[in-house]
This record gives C-alpha cells, sequence and structure tokens, in this order.
C-alpha cells in the first residue's frame, strides 16, 4: 500500500513541485504539535492558530501558482487568436489541423492543472482528517466553516471555475469554427443544444463538473433515486457490457416501479369508506395503508439479496405477489372480511421490488445513460403516486357481475390485479436476465481486455479524471490510501457491508442525521397523504372525487419541484443551505396544519399541505443528494447498500406514520388531525437540530 506523501511525489508535474501542498511537512507537524501538547510546552489554542495559519499559506501557494497558470494559458489562446483569425482570411487545411491541435494542447495542459488542484485537494482532505483524527477535535469543521464563505477566502478559489470556463469556452469556441461547417453562418453561440465537443473539451468539462459540485436536473434526479455510483469509474472503465444491456428489460424495471407507486396509492382516496364498509373505524385506514409498508421492511431485504443471483425471478415473484394481494383486497368487500383486506395489503407489501429496480440500474445500465436511467426511476414514482389518486377519482363507478362487487372501493384492487396480470406477460415475454460473471467467464475477460484497450487510448484525455476532486469525496483509490494503522485496507475499503449491523457501523454522524432527516420526511408525508380522506371528510365533508384530485395535484407538483430545484436552486446555493431551509420550511408547514384557534378552512389545510408537500420534496432530493456524497462507498454495492439502508428509514416512517393514525383515531376524529401533527412537528424539531449539529461536515 502506498502512503499518499509518495503517491504525491509520484504524480506531481516535476516544474510544478514547488507549488504542490506540502503534505510531508504537515505530517510532521501534527505530529510534532501532538508531542508539543503531551508535554505541556503547547496550548491546543496556539496549535490550531499556528496550523491554520500554515494551511492557508499552502492553500495560497497553490491558488496563486493555478491563477498564474491559468493566464499563461490565457496568453495562448490570445496568440492563437491572431493565427485563427489569419487562417479565416486564407484557409489552408494544413494550417488548420495544426492549429486545431495546438488549441487540444492547451486543452490537455488545461488537465494537468484540473489534475494539480486534485492532488492538493485530496492533500488538504486527508491532513485534516489526520489531524482531527490525532487529536479529537472537529479542527475540518471549524476550518471549512470559518474559509467557505468568506470573500477573501483562497480554499473557495479551489473550488471557483469562471477562469477555467473561460479557457474551456475559448477551446470550445474556436475548434468549433475550424470545423467543416458545411457553409453555416451559424456560430456556437446560435444553437441551442451544444453540439458534439471535442474529447478533449468534454474531458475537461467533466473534471470540472466534479471540481464544483455542479448539477443539472438529471444529475439531481439521478441523486434522489440513491442509485449510488463510483466516482472512479470512466466510461472507458465500465465493466457492463453493452451487448449484455437490454433497454425492454430497463423499461419493465421503470414498469414496475411506476405500477407500484400506483398500487401504494391508488387505495388512499377510499381506504377510509373501505374500512367502514366492512365495520371497522374510519381511521383503520392507517393500519390498511401501513400494512402494505410492514412487508415491505421485510421485502426489500430479501429482494435485495435475490437481486445478486437474478433479476428476473423476484421481479416474477413480485408480479404474482402483487397480483394475488390486489385480488385478496378486491374480494374482502364480499367476504365481508377486514382481515381479507389487510392480508392483501400485506401480499402487496411482499411485492416490493423496489430494491431490485433500483439495483437493476446500478448494476446493468451502462454508464453513459446510467443518470437518465436513474431519473427515469424517479420520474416514474413521482408520475405513479400521481397517477394513483388520480385513477381512485375515475373509479367512482357501482355494478355486480355475478358474485362479484365493482365499486369504489374494490375496484382499485381489480385494477391493479388486470394491470399486475399484463406486466407479468410482458415481462415473461421480453425481460432477458443479464449475464453475470460467475454465468459467462469470457464476458470478465471480454470487459478486461476492452476496458484495457480503452484506457490506453484515451489515457491522455482521462488521466486527469480518475480520481475524486472534492475534499469530503468518500471514495478513495488505492494508491491514495496511507499507511496508517487506524485506516482500512484497500480491499477492505470497497468491500460491501455484509450485515445490517456492519452497515450500520458505517454510519457517520453525517449519515445518521441524513437517514433521520429522511425519516422525518417521509413520516410527514404519510401523515398528509394517509389521513386526508378522513380529515378533508370530518372538516369539509369532501368526496372521493375532491379527495383524490387534491392528492393527483400534490403528486404533479413532484417533477417540476425537482427541476426547479435540479436546474436552478442548487446550482444558486449549497445543497447543506437548501436543505436546512427546506427542514424549516416543513416545520412551518406543519405548525401552520394545526387546528387551535380558528374554525379550520379548506384553504388553511390546503395551502399548509401544499407547503409541507413541496418542501417535503425539495428536501428529500437534496437530502438524498447529500447522503450520496457523505455514505462509505461501501455501502454502494452489495446486499446491504446505500439504498436498501434508505429505503428502509422511508418505509419505517410510513408504518410508524400509519399506526400514528390509527391510534389517534382512539381520541376521535375531532382530535385526529392534532394528534398525528405532534409527532411530526417534534420529530422535525429534533431533525433540524441535528442537522445544525453536523451542518459543517455537509460539504
Amino acid at each position: 500500500m502506498v502512503a499518499f506523501g509518495k503517491y504525491l511525489q509520484r504524480k506531481q508535474i516535476e516544474e510544478w513541485s514547488g507549488y504542490y501542498i506540502n503534505y510531508k511537512l504537515m505530517k510532521k507537524k501534527v505530529k510534532q504539535y501532538a508531542e508539543q501538547i503531551q508535554g505541556g510546552s503547547q496550548h491546543p489554542r496556539h496549535v490550531l492558530k499556528d496550523f491554520s495559519r500554515m494551511l492557508d499559506t499552502q492553500i495560497e501557494t497553490t491558488v496563486l501558482f493555478m491563477l498564474e497558470q491559468q493566464g499563461l494559458l490565457s496568453g495562448r489562446l490570445a496568440k492563437l487568436r491572431e493565427s485563427h483569425d489569419a487562417i479565416l482570411e486564407q484557409p489552408d487545411i494544413s494550417r488548420i489541423f495544426e492549429l486545431r491541435e495546438a488549441y487540444r494542447d492547451v486543452g490537455r495542459d488545461l488537465l494537468q492543472l484540473l489534475k494539480f488542484v486534485e492532488l492538493n485537494a485530496i492533500g488538504l482532505r486527508k491532513i485534516l482528517k489526520k489531524f482531527d483524527k490525532r487529536f479529537g477535535y472537529r479542527f475540518a469543521d471549524y476550518y471549512v466553516k470559518t474559509r467557505a464563505n468568506h470573500p477573501y477566502s483562497q480554499l473557495q478559489q479551489v473550488f471557483k471555475h469562471v477562469g477555467v470556463g473561460a479557457v474551456v469556452g475559448a477551446i470550445s469556441r474556436n475548434l468549433h469554427e475550424l470545423q467543416e461547417n458545411e457553409g453555416s453562418f451559424y456560430s456556437i453561440y446560435d444553437q441551442p443544444v451544444l453540439p458534439a465537443q471535442d474529447p478533449v473539451v468534454e474531458a475537461i468539462n467533466n473534471a470540472v463538473d466534479k471540481l464544483t459540485f455542479s448539477t443539472n436536473f438529471l444529475n439531481f434526479l439521478a441523486q434522489h433515486a440513491l442509485i449510488m455510483q463510483d466516482d472512479l469509474v470512466t466510461p472507458s472503465e465500465d465493466t457492463i457490457d453493452e451487448r449484455s444491456y437490454h433497454f425492454n428489460s430497463l423499461l419493465l424495471n421503470l414498469g414496475n416501479t411506476f405500477l407500484y407507486m400506483v398500487n401504494t396509492y391508488i387505495i388512499v382516496p377510499t381506504a377510509d369508506d373501505y374500512s367502514m364498509s366492512l365495520g371497522a373505524a374510519a381511521t383503520v385506514c392507517g393500519v390498511v395503508i401501513g400494512s402494505m409498508a410492514v412487508a415491505q421492511v421485510f421485502s426489500s431485504v430479501y429482494f435485495s439479496a435475490w437481486s445478486n443471483k437474478s433479476y428476473f425471478k423476484p421481479l416474477v415473484f413480485s408480479s404474482i405477489a402483487l397480483f394475488i394481494g390486489n385480488l385478496m383486497y378486491a374480494l374482502a368487500y364480499d367476504a365481508n372480511s377486514i382481515a381479507l383486506l389487510l392480508l392483501g395489503r400485506v401480499c402487496c407489501g411482499l411485492g416490493s421490488a423496489r430494491a431490485v429496480n433500483r439495483r437493476y440500474i446500478s448494476d446493468c445500465v451502462p454508464l453513459r445513460i446510467r443518470m437518465q436511467a436513474s431519473a427515469g426511476f424517479v420520474s416514474a414514482s413521482a408520475l405513479g403516486m400521481a397517477c394513483g389518486p388520480a385513477l381512485a377519482g375515475l373509479l367512482q363507478i357501482k355494478f355486480k357481475f355475478y358474485k362479484f362487487t365493482f365499486n369504489q372501493s374494490t375496484l382499485p384492487g381489480w385494477v391493479m390485479a388486470v394491470a399486475w396480470l399484463f406486466y407479468l406477460v410482458w415481462l415473461c415475454i421480453s425481460f432477458r436476465e443479464p449475464l453475470r460473471d460467475t454465468e459467462d467467464g469470457e464476458k470478465t475477460n471480454r470487459n478486461e481486455t476492452t476496458s484495457a484497450t480503452d484506457r490506453v487510448e484515451s489515457s491522455r484525455v482521462e488521466e486527469g479524471l480518475r480520481l475524486p476532486l472534492l475534499i469530503n469525496s468518500g471514495i478513495k483509490p488505492e494508491d491514495e490510501e496511507e499507511c496508517d494503522e487506524s485506516e482500512e485496507s484497500p480491499e477492505d475499503s470497497h468491500k460491501p457491508a455484509n450485515s445490517f449491523i456492519e452497515a450500520y457501523r458505517l454510519l457517520t454522524p453525517s449519515v445518521k442525521v441524513q437517514l433521520l432527516i429522511y425519516f422525518m420526511l417521509k413520516y410527514s408525508m404519510e401523515i398528509l397523504l394517509s389521513e386526508s380522506s378522513v380529515i378533508t371528510s370530518y372538516y369539509f365533508s369532501w368526496t372521493t372525487s375532491s379527495v383524490a384530485i387534491f392528492l393527483a395535484c400534490l403528486g404533479l407538483t413532484v417533477l417540476p419541484i425537482n427541476i426547479l430545484v435540479g436546474s436552478y436552486i442548487s446550482n444558486m446555493f449549497e445543497d447543506r443551505q437548501i436543505l436546512l431551509t427546506s427542514e424549516i420550511i416543513v416545520f412551518l408547514g406543519i405548525l401552520f396544519s394545526f387546528n387551535l384557534f380558528v374554525p379550520y378552512t379548506v384553504p388553511q389545510y390546503v395551502i399548509s399541505g401544499l407547503i409541507m408537500f413541496v418542501a417535503a420534496e425539495v428536501l428529500e432530493g437534496v437530502n438524498l443528494s447529500l447522503l450520496s456524497r457523505v455514505m462509505s462507498s461501501r455501502l454502494s454495492k452489495g446486499t446491504y447498500n446505500g439504498g436498501l439502508l434508505s429505503t428502509e428509514a422511508g418505509t419505517l416512517a410510513r408504518v410508524v406514520a400509519d399506526a400514528t393514525i390509527t391510534l389517534g383515531g382512539y381520541l376521535g376524529r375531532g382530535h385526529l388531525l392534532n394528534a398525528t401533527l405532534l409527532p411530526s412537528l417534534v420529530i422535525c424539531i429534533g431533525s433540524i437540530v441535528a442537522t445544525c449539529c453536523t451542518y459543517n461536515s455537509l460539504y
């Protein structure tokens, strides 16, 4: 195992050696500080001040050199521009080719500069980690907090890309002009969609995106799905064989996601009526809705484990379980059995294959389209959430066929049973089980050969993209690891967790807080959605159609809100700022929902519910985005992965929320609203406090 100091020395550019972070010196200083504090010759406060000053000096040296190199690159581009203008007046094919190569050389030098920044960022992260570990302080929190937003912060300059963006823009525009445009007089700025970019420019953009937390809508949705990806993998290193990827199989996974979400929410508007028709209280709807979530707590684990061996068989089992469950749900009315109703919902929960859907995208979709597939997963979930209540609102008919009753309570079960039957047929016809390494040894060899060839061909372009560029990146390459007894070996650092206990041990305080936030937002949303039919019928005498329209409108806000956050807000503010603000807005939405001193009105309920739901949706996306960054890389694969943990946290929240509704029903429908909102308020306050305590580690 190679120490980072040796790795830095081996990877640095010799001519720039005096401008890299002096990692070896800082390691010695940390050791020296420890001896001085232990001997009583130095006060800890003086140590912190001295170490901060040394870090500031190191970062300043790096930043000033980076700016100097950007200036040199800009000067080279200015000279190339003069040659460019001359060529435009007198075109010469050979000179055009030489000029294009000259622009690419500037781009490659810019990649080297980004590599320089990357190595220094890794060194800074590691020395901060070593300092905290040696002294038991939270110095990293203090250092980042005091310098993150300061106007004169040199640390911020490392992650700003204004100068880099100008250089990249100049290279892109000039390379575009030098291409054969078949007589077109349009420039690069006249095209709403960027044309196919030069490989060098694309490589630079990828590096800049990593360096600056740059996000877009697809990336935001992909993180929303919490389909964790290894930042070290580049497209040329992707081990998924393009020939084994099957588009119809991906569609079937997304279809499963959509139908399951429809199945979850289609009964919400009518669950209270169904319960009362079987002789139970209206608030038993909490148990009816929550029984599906209870079963999902267990099904997520065995589906995640099953997906280690197969994807087709779990999906078949899921379809059959959901078909049977919906059939039982529909037949409970004629059987006059609340037990059969609950058993049907439990059976539906046992068919929850969302863990398989996530795993398929993570393991079987090529890297080049994995982000789009992840975004499709979130979109399918959101669409299903909106379509479920809307479909329930359309099923307001009643008739009898033989001995079977079809009405607003039973039709959701009948419709979903038919839907899952058709899905099962489509699944058996179209799904193709992807090849696994154990099944086809040639696949592994072929991938290794292809990957090696691609790496040789693209080494000049992608040399600077193999490692994470961010200080807080959770992924650590082998070569970067310290020879430190307290740190894991490279083999252990990439080994997946084998149990919930082992996975729990990998959870840092930041991850635990993010899971708490996820629990809170799912709890609050479940309270709002599941008790909506009971609350609105009691206070406002709403019909099933009115409840369905309200819930469908809430569901339809999901994608627009994600577009707004992913495309705009996340580029204007830090994720942790959006996180804390969203939590506060959820708190205000819950507070505004209480029925205290004035008669409860429709505007109060609708506005407060909308505020709570929209803020929770924003919070969910940002929460999972942060969770994917602060979670250990060991939780990116295996049975007990990050997606499973978040699913379990969310499902557990739904179970507790639905149980709260049922228990609150014993106080009477007049007290149900406040009784269920109070726990939401307490949990929300707790999550806000926890976020404030770990705020400085969320970067």
